[in-house]
């Protein structure tokens, strides 16, 4: 897929996948359900579900290092940052051909436009966190989380995964 129609793909998930609420416990859910969902197809991935101000769910699962982990919180510090995904953003700068420190004046030692990070968003709310998935390849990454936040809010996965 061109990152053309990647992004514009990704726009169109960042505007149907959004809650109506989301508390404690539907952190909770949402990191089980990915959690369940990578056990499920046997992978090694660390998922982390976190409020702006605090961290809601975290797990690592056998086969993920300490590199997972400083990758998440990369890639969610962009998402925090932007409001935006993570793989929605490298997708713009690789179009660019531009960096985070070019661009934005950041430094990928902290932020990571690599896809597995995608807003959280709350209907008349906006952003209040990110959802995080390290350990696949960046558009697997990517099309997990989007996976099962299109089960939790309830919309065909079909028509929002990438190819």
């Amino acid at each position: 897929m061109a990152i053309e129609e990647d992004m514009a793909k990704i726009a169109e998930q960042e505007k149907a996948l959004v809650f109506d609420r989301f508390d404690l416990t539907t952190a909770w859910d949402l990191g089980s359900l990915l959690r369940h969902m990578a056990v499920e197809r046997g992978l090694s991935i660390v998922i982390d579900v976190q409020l702006h101000s605090m961290s809601a769910f975290y797990t690592a699962l056998p086969g993920t290092s300490a590199d997972n982990q400083s990758w998440v919180r990369r890639k969610r510090n962009l998402v925090l940052r932007f409001f935006q995904s993570s793989y929605a953003i490298g997708r713009k700068l690789e179009l660019q051909g531009d960096t985070v420190e070019n661009r934005y004046g950041i430094s990928a030692a902290d932020h990571a436009p690599h896809g597995g990070s995608f807003p959280i968003k709350v209907a008349g709310v906006g952003c209040i966190g990110a959802v995080t998935v390290s350990g696949l390849p960046q558009r697997e990454d990517h099309n997990m989380v989007v996976e099962a936040l299109a089960r939790m809010t309830g919309k065909d996965i079909s028509t929002l995964r990438l190819d």
